[in-house]
């Protein structure tokens, strides 16, 4: 299974600043994922042409099962998190992640029916204040809808803002999580263009063997985005935390 994650920018380059929403696509595209993770995903946004984003990608990335998650909202439509899957959802649930007066920000939990065994996603957008993400990631651990599906193999990924990668040795090591996106000179992805922070991360818990873990360095994927993309090929059964 091909689980793919990224930040999409609302479709606008990093770059150029330019918004081609057919970029993301042909990027995911290439990679032919099974599961896809994205955060800030227009939609009814006037700078995307009003574009329902969620809805379009599916369509284009053959995707049929959909679970979006608006969590910043505009004067005119909004953004938030994507969740894309070639298998039916079995359970999902939207976490909000807000702390007092920051932005708005939130997790989606889906348990996906893969062929054989269920894996439980977690596609998620942290805050920029180092504190304000230990909060985040320790109210998604410890919330009833998450530890519902706690005891299924689980994935938890998207846009951290963890500069500093302190989450893996806080809140992620007392609940025996493993980190997969390190080290971090090797899964650097912001920004896109010149990347110096590996601020999109991977953790598993449970059965999972992570067969390969990357980040997409493209011409097409460093311009399409202010992130770049993140891919894990992966299965369960006995598990492997030696991306390469």
């Amino acid at each position: 299974m091909k689980l793919f994650s990224w930040n999409i920018h609302k479709g606008i380059g990093g770059v150029d600043r330019r918004y081609n929403l057919q970029r993301i696509i042909d990027v995911i595209q290439a990679e032919s994922p099974d599961i896809v993770c994205l955060q800030e995903v227009d939609r009814g946004a006037k700078r995307s042409r009003l574009h329902d984003q969620p809805h379009l990608l599916a369509e284009a990335l053959g995707l049929p099962h959909l679970l979006y998650q608006l969590n910043v909202k505009l004067s005119v439509g909004g953004y938030g998190n994507l969740i894309l899957s070639r298998w039916p959802f079995r359970t999902h649930h939207h976490i909000a992640l807000k702390l007092s007066w920051r932005k708005h920000r939130g997790a989606q939990l889906a348990v996906i029916d893969m062929p054989g065994h269920p894996i439980h996603v977690v596609n998620w957008h942290l805050g920029l204040a180092e504190h304000e993400r230990v909060w985040q990631t320790t109210h998604l651990l410890t919330h009833r809808l998450f530890l519902e599906s706690a005891h299924l193999p689980t994935a938890i990924i998207g846009d951290t803002n963890d500069w500093r990668n302190r989450l893996e040795k806080g809140p992620f090591r007392d609940a025996e999580f493993s980190h997969v996106t390190h080290p971090a000179s090797r899964f650097r992805s912001f920004p896109g263009w010149a990347p110096l922070g590996a601020l999109d991360k991977l953790f598993i818990r449970g059965p999972i063997t992570i067969d390969r873990c990357h980040m997409i360095r493209t011409r097409l994927s460093s311009r399409a985005s202010d992130h770049l993309p993140l891919v894990a090929e992966l299965s369960l059964g006995e598990r492997v935390s030696k991306p390469s």
